[in-house]
């Protein structure tokens, strides 16, 4: 995986308030091969380790902040 891009901070304000308020909610994530995933549920954890940042899902899955492309409606181009 690339090096990992730091997001804007008023994006990740959403992505903790998200976490702390346990909302369902649909965050699109971009794949290694360009495409774009959906998933619906909500984020349980906001965390750093090994020089990146991850949100953990209610299911588990972690994913990398710099592969976001929204979260609640909000869209990371916006920021």
């Amino acid at each position: 995986m690339s090096a990992y891009q730091p997001i804007n901070c008023e994006f990740h304000d959403i992505i903790e308030a998200c976490a702390t308020r346990r909302k369902n909610i649909v965050i699109v994530v971009r794949q290694t091969d360009a495409t774009r995933r959906t998933i619906h549920g909500c984020i349980t954890d906001v965390f750093a380790r090994d020089g990146a940042e991850y949100l953990k899902t209610h299911c588990g899955e972690l994913i990398r902040l710099d592969q976001l492309l929204a979260v609640d409606g909000h869209e990371i181009t916006n920021f």
